[in-house]
This record gives C-alpha cells, sequence and structure tokens, in this order.
C-alpha cells in the first residue's frame, strides 16, 4: 500500500527527493496544502475506487492517516 501511495504522490507532485513513509506528514514534510489534499484525495478515490468524504480530508495529517482510511473501506 505504501508503494502505490508514493507513486500516487510522486506522480502527482514534484516531490522526488524525500523518502516517504507512513510518518511522513502531508503538510510539514511534503508541503501540502489544503487544495494539495483534496487533490490527493480525488486521486486515491480513482485509483482504489472508493469515496472519502471531505471531513475525513482534514483527518490526513500523515500518509499512515491516508492508508489506514484505504484500508478501513
Amino acid at each position: 500500500m505504501i508503494e502505490r501511495l508514493t507513486k500516487i504522490i510522486r506522480e502527482n507532485t514534484d516531490i522526488n527527493n524525500i523518502t516517504i513513509n507512513e510518518n511522513t506528514a502531508l503538510i510539514a514534510d511534503l508541503g501540502f496544502n489544503s487544495l494539495d489534499l483534496v487533490n490527493l484525495a480525488c486521486i486515491v478515490e480513482d485509483e482504489f475506487d472508493i469515496e472519502i468524504p471531505d471531513r475525513a480530508i482534514k483527518d490526513f495529517k500523515t500518509v499512515g492517516d491516508v492508508i489506514a482510511f484505504i484500508e478501513n473501506q
């Protein structure tokens, strides 16, 4: 799962030189803003064929949070 999500992040951002793991903070480490989080959620929805409610997006603090959400769907 971490590999798929890392690939999604790298393909849709300019982030190539940062090691991404489950503890990587989306805002502090990757520099995401609220629009980036929404874009990530949309891409994840398409990739994993799930729906992510807007209220869930604001709970995504780390890559691990996104993975946990996907795995619970």
